[in-house]
C-alpha cells in the first residue's frame, strides 16, 4: 500500500519512522515532511490547506491510505474531502473534529453525557467575562475556543493574570479563530495526564497512557507550550484509573458522537486531571500528541499502519496491539526565547553520535537543512527520545543523548520524567 502522511512535525516523524517499518508499505510520502522524515519517506511540497492539490497527488500516486497528524487539516475537513473523492484516510470528519475544534462544543458534550469535567462558562464578550472572573475569583483557567497550537490556555493564579488572559484572547493572541469567543473554567486539583484511544466508530481501543511537561521552565514554572517533554507509560494511570477513564468519559464520548450523526474514527486523547474524586477530562485533541507520539511509538511492538488501516476499515475488534514494557521518554529542545519570539537559522551538530549511544531516536520538528548543514527552522525543534528497562533508565540515556547534540541556540527543561522516575 502507498500511504501519503500530512504533517512535518515530531510527531509526524515518530509516525512515519513506525509506519515505514510496516509490512504492508509499499511506498510512503510525506506533505510537506521535514529533513528527519526524509530519512523514512520520500518528501512533496504539498500544503496540507490545498486539499485539491492533495486529492491530484493522491490519485496521481495510488495512494490507498492518507494519515493526517496535525489538528488543523482535521478541522478544515480534508477527511471529508478525500472522503468525497474517494480516497480513504485516518483521523476524524470535520463534524467529529470538533471535540478539538471548539472547547465549548466538547463542554457541552460532557454536559449532555454526564461525562466528568471541570465546571465552566462561555463568552463571546470580554466585559461578560472579565465581570464573571471577578466574581468567581482565582485561581481559575481561562481557555480560548478554537484552536491555538497548544498555548490558548492560561492557568490565571490571581484575578488580574486571569484579566490579562481574557484581552489577550480576544485581541487575536492566539489567532482570529481561536478567540472568537472563550471559556473560563474551574482550575481542577490533581496530576495531568493523556490518555488515547482508537475508535472506528463503535469499537474502541485503548492504546497507551502518558504524561506530558507542558510549561516551559522546570518545575513547571514559565508559560504553556506545546509540549516540553513526555514520557510512557504514566505510572499514575494505574489499572482502575485507566478503567475510570474508558467507562466515565471515552465510551461515553464515542457513543454519543454516533448518536449525534457524527462518528468518531481516528485517534482520540484525553487530556486528564486525576483529582480526588477520579479522573476528570480536561480537554480532547483529536491526533496523536506531539510530545507523547514520540514515546508511544518506541514502545508499540505491533504494526502501526495494521491498526490505522482496521481504524478507518471499521474493523479495530480484530485487532490487539501489543506494547514493549519498556519504558520510553523523550525530551523537547527548543530555539531559546521559546514560546516567545525566537531566532531561526542555528545549525546543529551531533544528533548521529546522540544515537550512537542505542536505544535513542532523534525525531525533528522544526529543521531544515541548507547546503547540507542542519538547521533550527522553528521553536520546538528536537524529541530526543529514549528507551530503558525502567522510566529512570530512560531518562538518563535521554539526556545523556541531549548532552551530545552540539547546539548553543537551543535549550530544553532538565526535569523531564523527574518525578516520575523518583517513584518506586
Amino acid at each position: 500500500m502507498n500511504v501519503l502522511l500530512i504533517g512535518s512535525g515530531g510527531r509526524e516523524h515518530a509516525l512515519a519512522w513506525k509506519i515505514a517499518q510496516s509490512r504492508l508499505l509499499s511506498h510512503l510520502y510525506a506533505a510537506p515532511g521535514n529533513p528527519g522524515l526524509g530519512e523514512c519517506a520520500e518528501l512533496v511540497a504539498l500544503s496540507p490547506a490545498d486539499h485539491v492539490a492533495v486529492i491530484e497527488f493522491c490519485r496521481a500516486k495510488s495512494i490507498g491510505l492518507v494519515v493526517i497528524g496535525p489538528e488543523a487539516p482535521l478541522v478544515a475537513g480534508l477527511v471529508d474531502d478525500l472522503a468525497a473523492a474517494g480516497i480513504s484516510a485516518f483521523g476524524p470528519s470535520r463534524a467529529a473534529a470538533a471535540l478539538e475544534g471548539s472547547k465549548g462544543f466538547t463542554k457541552d458534550l460532557c454536559t449532555a453525557a454526564n461525562i466528568p469535567t471541570a465546571a465552566y462558562r462561555q463568552f463571546e464578550s470580554p466585559a461578560a467575562a472579565r465581570d464573571y472572573v471577578r466574581a468567581q475569583g482565582a485561581p481559575i483557567v481561562i481557555k480560548a475556543d478554537g484552536l491555538a497550537a497548544g498555548k490558548g490556555v492560561t492557568v490565571a493564579q490571581n484575578v488580574e493574570e486571569a484579566l490579562s488572559a481574557i484581552d489577550a484572547c480576544f485581541s487575536g493572541a492566539y489567532g482570529a479563530a481561536a478567540g472568537a469567543s472563550l471559556l473560563v473554567e474551574e482550575c481542577l486539583e490533581g496530576v495531568e495526564a493523556s490518555f488515547f484511544a482508537l475508535s472506528d466508530g463503535n469499537t474502541v481501543l485503548p492504546l497507551e497512557t502518558a504524561q506530558d511537561h507542558k510549561r516551559v521552565g522546570d518545575g513547571d514554572t514559565g508559560p504553556n507550550t506545546g509540549g516540553m517533554g513526555a514520557y510512557s507509560p504514566a505510572p499514575v494511570m494505574a489499572p482502575d484509573i485507566v478503567q475510570a477513564t474508558m467507562a466515565r468519559i471515552v465510551e461515553p464520548t464515542i457513543a454519543a458522537m454516533a448518536k449525534r450523526g457524527t462518528p468518531f474514527k481516528g485517534v482520540l486523547y484525553a487530556g486528564l486531571m486525576l483529582t480526588a474524586t477520579g479522573p476528570k477530562l480536561i480537554e480532547y485533541n483529536v491526533r496523536f500528541g506531539d510530545p507523547e507520539a514520540q514515546p508511544m511509538m518506541m514502545r508499540l511492538e505491533s504494526d502501526l499502519l495494521e491498526l490505522l488501516i482496521a481504524t478507518t476499515e471499521g474493523r479495530l475488534d480484530s485487532v490487539h496491539p501489543s506494547w514493549s514494557d519498556a519504558a520510553a521518554l523523550s525530551v523537547v529542545m527548543a530555539t531559546k526565547g521559546y514560546p516567545g519570539e525566537y531566532g531561526k537559522g542555528s545549525e546543529i551538530k551531533g544528533i548521529g553520535a546522540a544515537e550512537a549511544l542505542g536505544n535513542v531516536k532523534v525525531f525533528h520538528a522544526g529543521t531544515a537543512i541548507d547546503h547540507g548543514r542542519l538547521l533550527a527552522a522553528g521553536g520546538r525543534v528536537l524529541n530526543v527520545t529514549a528507551t530503558g528497562a525502567t522510566l529512570g533508565e530512560a531518562r538518563e540515556r535521554a539526556y545523556a543523548a541531549v548532552g551530545r547534540i552540539d547546539w548553543p541556540e537551543g535549550f530544553c527543561r532538565t526535569d523531564i520524567g523527574a518525578r516520575a522516575a523518583r517513584k518506586p
